[in-house]
Parts: structure tokens; C-alpha cells; sequence
């Protein structure tokens, strides 16, 4: 199904403007017209039609859920296994420079898969024939006035730079570079990553459990992310072959590679108040990080989910866009989202390093911490957003 045209203007006033429309705002847009409120997205939603995009998404169990319960988590394809857009992890195994390992097991963790490695075209679809069907939702070229605006524009946001909500960014000395490899090997749904040489290479599976292709995120530094997207595609990918051991044998690229710049980034207030009525951040538009932990979007989906939350428990008498209200969101994600950022950026820190005595102390830790019993599993179900027992 196409995508619905954005409309130019609207006599109606709307209840909540969502000025974004990617994964997170059209999430919550979603979320917001399933309990009755009048929502504007602003923007045109993705759907397959566009560029295609060779990143992919990992989501943890809370946004699997999230995502289905508003009717947009991509169907499996029963015909074609291979051409599924949803890949379930069952393992995860991390290698460090000088012998240390660490592997996770969705056995271990009692649940059906660590995460879900999902097409990024293929959900960006997804959300937009969801919205599409969502006679509560009204797509829109321009923000009419509402009474609470949500800012999901993504880290270049200039709607937050125009309200004045100070970003702090640090950038980081990398780039990542990310292409869809086809491999010798079944992948097997193992998700594999490797901090060696002060990068961090990911191979994510793609194609279903049996499939044969993964998606690379591959950590380097800036220079070389430029030199990588020149280079010519055997030697690209002869180059990731021995950075990861020939763990799943030959292989061929599928797409050209393509890179962005990393940052850590966080919003130092996520609310306000202007003449219109009440603003909130939510996603990149509030905060970014490292891709290493691959928590990005569930952290993203995460404030959409607390925000739909928060209003729709909101006293009756309490207006959408009381600052006292969206404070209780602010104070709900703000300190998760900051420890978050802080454990991505400790880990880039440290395996980044070139000291060899820090190369020691890491590789002994990985190597502890895969030992650790209880702390590991406690971590791991944290990181696939599953309940503690």
C-alpha cells in the first residue's frame, strides 16, 4: 500500500502534532490515535518505494511487542523463509583482540530469541500502511497548532534548535559503514561482533534463521570510512573477511557500502512550553549513541511508549501539554536513556584504546564476565528489554 499524501493545511485542531515521521513518530502516532486522540503527523512516512536503505534494525523483546500491538511488526514470509524481513537472534558472540570472548544464548535467557534483526525498508512499510488504515491520523506537510507538539525529527532536529533546547553533542573520532553481505556460511541466527584494532565490526543475520546474507556495521575510524566507500568490493570485502576470521567463509557485497558519522548527543531539557500549547522530544531528536550495543531505535521506541503512557493516564481534568504532565515523561526516560549512553560509550572507550595493558584488563574482563553467572543475566535481560524474574 502507498504511503498516504501529506496534506497542506487542516481547519481541525488537533490534539497532538508529531513532527517526524520515521520509525518512532509514526510508532507513536499509532499509539496515541489507539487511545482516541486527534493526531497530525507531519511528514511523508517511508515506505519500499524509497532508496532502499541496507541498515537493519535490531529490536529487543519490549519493542517487538510495542510494535505489534499497534499492527506493525512485519509478517514473516511463510513462501520464501530466505526472504524474510525478521531474522531471531539466538546467540550473540563477542570477540575482543588477544583471546577474550563472550557468547549469549537465548536458551539461556528462557526466551525465543536475544532480539529481532528486522529490514529497515521492510518496517518503515510496515508503519506506513499501519498509518495509513488509521482513520485517527491525518498526514500533513506543515504542524497545525495542537495542544502538546512531540519533536521526533530526528539529531538534526531544527524544530529543537528553534525552541532553544540546548543538544549537547560529542562527536565521535568514527564512522560507521554498513552494506548487506551475502556469505559462504549460514549465519545460523547468530549475531556476531568484534572490537579488534580500536574498531568494532558487527555482522548481523538477515534472510530468516537459515539465511545466508548479514548487514555489517563496521565501526572505523573517519579517514578510513571515507577510503572504504571507494574501495572496489573485493577488496572491501576480502578486508571484513580476515577482520572476522572468515567466521562464515567467502563473500560477496549485496549493496555498496554507505556511512554516516557517530556522536553521542542528549538533549539537556526534553519539555517545554511555547504560545500553542506543550512541547516534548522523544527519539534522536533527544538523544543519540553509539550503534555498538545495537539499542538506538528500542531506545527510541521506548520514549514513544513511555509518552503514550503518560498521557494516556494523565488526570482528567490535565491538559496534553502541562508542563507538570510531560515532566513525568522527562523524568521517566531521561535517566535511562543517560545510562544507556553512558555504557555505549564506556564500552567504545575502552575498546578503542591502543594501550596494551588496556588491551589485557579488557580481554580479562570479557572473559570474567562471561563466567559471571547471575550478572550476565541479569545484563542480557536488560539489554533485550525482557522482564526481570
Amino acid at each position: 500500500m502507498n504511503s498516504p499524501a501529506p496534506r497542506t493545511g487542516s481547519p481541525r485542531r488537533f490534539d497532538v502534532a508529531i513532527r517526524g515521521a520515521g520509525v518512532v513518530g509514526q510508532t507513536l502516532a499509532l499509539l496515541l490515535a489507539r487511545d482516541r486522540l486527534r493526531v497530525a503527523l507531519v511528514g511523508s512516512p517511508r515506505g519500499a518505494q524509497d532508496q532502499p536503505d541496507v541498515r537493519a534494525y535490531a529490536i529487543n523483546a519490549a519493542s517487538r511487542e510495542l510494535l505489534r500491538s499497534v499492527r506493525a511488526w512485519p509478517e514473516v514470509d511463510l513462501q520464501d523463509a530466505r526472504a524474510t524481513p525478521i531474522t531471531p537472534v539466538s546467540a550473540m558472540q563477542v570477540w575482543g583482540d588477544e583471546g577474550g570472548e563472550l557468547q549469549f544464548s537465548a536458551d539461556e535467557q528462557g526466551a525465543d530469541a536475544l532480539t529481532w534483526i528486522v529490514d529497515v525498508p521492510a518496517l518503515e512499510q510496515r508503519l506506513a500502511d499501519a498509518v495509513g488504515f488509521q482513520a485517527g491520523i491525518e498526514c500533513m506537510s506543515e504542524a497545525p497548532p495542537a495542544a502538546l507538539t512531540v519533536v521526533c525529527e530526528g539529531k538534526r532536529s531544527h524544530t529543537r534548535d528553534e525552541l532553544g533546547l540546548a543538544f549537547d553533542v560529542r562527536p565521535y573520532p568514527h564512522k560507521a559503514v554498513a552494506a548487506r553481505l551475502h556469505c559462504e556460511q549460514p549465519h545460523g541466527g547468530i549475531a556476531r561482533q568484534w572490537f579488534t584494532q580500536g574498531e568494532v565490526m558487527a555482522l548481523l543475520p538477515l534472510g530468516g534463521a537459515q539465511g545466508n546474507s548479514v548487514a555489517l556495521v563496521w565501526s572505523v575510524p573517519a579517514q578510513q570510512a571515507d577510503a572504504w566507500l571507494q574501495a572496489d568490493p573485493t577488496t572491501f570485502t576480502q578486508t571484513v573477511q580476515a577482520r572476522c576470521a572468515q567466521a562464515l567463509g567467502h563473500m560477496h557485497m549485496e549493496s555498496p557500502a554507505q556511512a554516516w558519522p557517530l556522536e553521542l548527543a542528549r538533549a539537556q531539557r526534553w519539555i517545554t512550553r511555547t504560545a500553542q500549547g506543550g512541547v516534548a522530544l522523544a527519539g534522536d531528536a533527544a538523544h543519540t549513541m553509539h550503534p555498538l550495543a545495537g539499542q538506538g531505535l528500542n531506545v527510541g521506541l521506548a520514549d514513544a511508549a513511555e509518552l503514550a503512557r503518560v498521557l494516556q493516564q494523565r488526570e482528567y481534568w490535565r491538559e496534553l501539554g502541562d508542563l507538570k504532565l510531560l515532566r513525568r515523561y522527562e523524568r521517566a526516560r531521561a535517566a535511562e536513556v543517560a545510562a544507556m549512553g553512558w555504557v555505549t560509550d564506556g564500552l567504545f572507550g575502552l575498546f578503542s584504546h591502543a594501550d596494551a595493558r588496556v588491551q589485557a584488563l579488557r580481554n580479562w574482563g570479557l572473559n570474567g564476565f562471561d563466567r559471571s553467572g547471575p550478572l550476565k543475566r541479569w545484563i542480557a535481560r536488560q539489554a533485550i528489554g525482557a522482564p526481570q524474574a
